[in-house]
């Protein structure tokens, strides 16, 4: 009896390896994309950080000490091309759960339900659960690293330029934020894992595509508006004459009254309207996130990330168990 466990468990063992060479060869072109990707946005980052940064960061040097009164030359382009590079790659960044929620969704599980090729594989010797965990596993570990490294290149080119190039984004900007922190990992993982939900609830390549994407973008939509309430927020009060006082990523804001009361700010339209209601007004408050709280922030919204994504895996797994166990009893019930 022990020889025969034994035995079995080596056979698995031993399938584990194959079962993963065989996922590594079935979806090679989305390996070969995702590598090219990875380098080509590695290699545009790492431009941004250097070259592209110090030109634009010399064109503006040139703007600033133009006087006004005599024309002066400065190399705009070189702006104009940081600022175009920047955005392409931030937005690109920030589509990376989409890309991978909708592979997932659609080539990685959906479309091998809908092929037979999943069933094909259990009934080689390949558990469901085995399957799943392959599946999930493998391109966990390419997302992870390969989104990790571009999203500590975009931070280093973030901080190339921050101070130096009037035009570069504040670090509360919501692409800019997702974009320089592990966020963006974790919000990849959270595709994958909903793509993967997606392919088992559906079974078909481009219903389990749409769904995914749905989710995915629901599911950052969602984190955007609890992000501010994530961490204990600090408040300013100011002068009615210095304005707001603080920067960052705002919370809520109004005005101080006589009684020491802070209220919204008035609804009012009109000069005689308005001067009415700011009559009792001494003073500005203005409640935010400084720049301390940046990494407050990122390490919150990944472990809220990290959750949603581990219930994800869990419920998949629950459906893959409850499916194929529903099959083997009408198997069983139909012989």
């Amino acid at each position: 009896m022990t020889t025969a466990l034994t035995g079995t468990a080596a056979v698995r063992a031993a399938g584990t390896p194959r079962l993963t060479r065989w996922v590594l060869r079935l979806h090679r072109p989305a390996l070969y994309a995702w590598a090219a990707l990875v380098i080509a946005l590695a290699a545009l980052l790492l431009g941004l950080r250097g070259p592209l940064a110090d030109a634009a960061a010399e064109g503006w040097r040139q703007y600033e000490a133009c006087t006004g009164t005599a024309r002066c030359a400065y190399d705009q382009e070189a702006i104009l091309r940081y600022k175009d590079y920047r955005t392409y790659a931030t937005l690109t960044l920030n589509a990376l759960p989409l890309l991978v929620a909708g592979w997932a969704g659609a080539a990685l599980v959906g479309r091998e339900l809908e092929s037979g090729t999943a069933l094909l594989a259990w009934t080689q010797g390949t558990s469901p659960a085995r399957w799943l965990a392959v599946r999930l596993a493998v391109p966990a570990v390419a997302v992870a690293a390969g989104t990790a490294l571009l999203c500590r290149l975009h931070h280093l080119a973030w901080s190339a330029g921050r101070g130096r190039i009037d035009t570069a984004e504040d670090w509360y900007d919501r692409l800019t934020f997702y974009a320089n922190g592990p966020t963006a990992v974790v919000l990849a993982l959270a595709g994958l894992a909903l793509g993967a939900l997606a392919g088992l609830l559906l079974r078909r390549t481009l219903p389990a595509l749409l769904v995914a994407l749905v989710a995915v973008a629901a599911l950052r939509g969602l984190l955007e508006l609890a992000l501010p309430h994530l961490w204990p927020a600090v408040t300013s009060v100011s002068t009615p004459d210095k304005g707001y006082a603080g920067s960052g990523l705002g919370v809520d804001q109004g005005v101080v009254t006589r009684s020491g009361a802070r209220v919204p700010l008035p609804d009012c339209t009109g000069e005689a309207p308005c001067r009415a209601a700011y009559a009792d007004v001494t003073g500005y408050w203005h409640t935010y996130h400084p720049y301390s709280h940046y990494r407050p922030l990122q390490f919150v919204s990944c472990a809220l990330l990290l959750a949603v994504t581990g219930l994800l895996v869990l419920g998949s797994f629950a459906l893959l168990r409850r499916a194929t166990g529903t099959a083997r009893t009408a198997r069983r019930t139909a012989a």
